[in-house]
């Protein structure tokens, strides 16, 4: 296990992954975030060929409806 920063808090991850299965480990469903990695946000369509290497960091914003 290596790690990479996520929302400012260090996680541990099975790295080199795509952005979606480090998304689906950390039980967040990939559809329900939005996600900036190393400072560019990265649209969904790129979260299964995105990689996610150790020391990455990530800010993840889940999406909430309401009104």
């Amino acid at each position: 296990m290596q790690t990479v920063v996520a929302n400012g808090k260090t996680v541990e991850a099975h790295l080199p992954c795509t952005l979606e299965e480090f998304l689906r480990a950390q039980g967040l469903p990939p559809k329900s975030v939005v996600v900036e990695h190393n400072g560019e946000a990265v649209p969904p369509s790129q979260f299964s060929v995105r990689l996610v290497q150790p020391g990455d960091r990530l800010e993840i914003v889940r999406i909430v409806a309401g009104g």
